[in-house]
């Protein structure tokens, strides 16, 4: 019987591993939904990552596996192996091809970063965070809503901005988002209105500017793909548009001290209907509230406690 010759073996092998290896790098499910329009960027990125890791993975694994049985200690024999220095043309292979797949992958990661608006042209602002710590009195009601120290004329230029299609357009919506130890607050300075959740009109142009009261905190929604850090003094952004209605979480994930685990809040995308009624009902009910509170009170007489607990309940922080 004719022996299949092992150029013709390492062909076959060569294209199943192809074919399975694309298979997997589309179907991994690795990965939660995309509910943002730069989700598709990164998620190509990956796939193309886990495309390659699992060809690599199979062909050395495989390549173990076989060795392991052709070359095996056969009974009886006592014979020491075959002397073997070093395969030239075998070593430059493997040199050689991960460093055009680092080569390729860098250049394709750099191609996503730009789409994304993370190379945006322009200066970097580096105006400080003024956070006021003095206490009580009218001075934490200004740091609290006005902690991330950003203005229209001081709009960040570091994180992920305008992409291609954005340049030079005006985000439909700014938020400006403060992390502190441990919550997330979410202030919409057209609106008046202060959360601890972020809210949002579906197929809307957002922008975040982010900022940081005390130590690094980083602002992540699995499902947008999108994740920045917040960085006391130097302010930062997140443009996005989020294409699905829902409720995604929002992680803090730089650790940033003894309760980093509970750092977490959610966004909410809203049809443009309920987005324009959960806005209208906010900004009523922080009038009100704001009007129930105004009584003339000596701050000094309070405690600390019962001095910040009408903020607390305006931050939307549980206990």
């Amino acid at each position: 019987m004719q022996q299949i010759p092992v150029s013709l073996l390492t062909l076959v092998a060569g294209v199943l591993i192809t074919l399975f290896s694309l298979w997997v790098g589309q179907h991994h499910s690795l990965l939660p939904m995309q509910a943002s329009e730069q989700a598709p960027l990164v998620d190509s990125f990956f796939n193309v990552m886990v495309t390659i890791a699992t060809a690599l993975f199979v062909v050395v694994e495989g390549t173990i596996l076989i060795f392991l049985v052709m070359f095996r200690r056969r009974k009886g024999d006592e014979t020491d192996g075959s002397p073997i220095e070093g395969n030239l043309p075998l070593e430059v292979f493997w040199t050689a091809i991960p460093t055009i797949i680092v080569l390729g992958l860098g250049i394709y990661s750099v191609d996503v970063y730009s789409r994304m608006g993370g190379l945006e042209s322009g200066g970097h602002s580096h105006t400080p965070v003024h956070v006021t710590h003095q206490m009580p009195g009218s001075a934490i009601a200004a740091t609290l809503s006005d902690a991330s120290g950003i203005t229209p004329a001081n709009d960040p230029n570091i994180g992920i901005g305008a992409g291609a299609k954005e340049q030079g357009k005006t985000a439909d919506l700014v938020v400006d988002v403060t992390g502190m130890q441990f919550a997330w607050i979410f202030n919409y300075p057209n609106s008046g209105v202060t959360a601890g959740e972020l809210h949002v009109p579906v197929g809307a142009d957002i922008q975040l500017n982010l900022a940081s009261t005390d130590v690094i905190h980083s602002f992540w929604v699995p499902q947008f793909r999108l994740k920045q850090d917040a960085i006391p003094g130097i302010p930062t952004k997140l443009r996005f548009v989020a294409t699905k209605v829902g409720t995604y979480p929002v992680v803090c994930t730089e650790l940033c001290g003894g309760y980093h685990g509970s750092m977490r809040s959610q966004v909410v995308v809203h049809t443009p209907e309920e987005y324009e009624s959960w806005l209208t009902e906010n900004r009523i009910a922080q009038q009100q509230q704001e009007l129930q509170q105004a009584v003339a009170v000596n701050p000094a007489e309070l405690s600390v406690s019962e001095f910040l607990a009408p903020y607390v309940q305006k931050m939307g922080i549980g206990k």
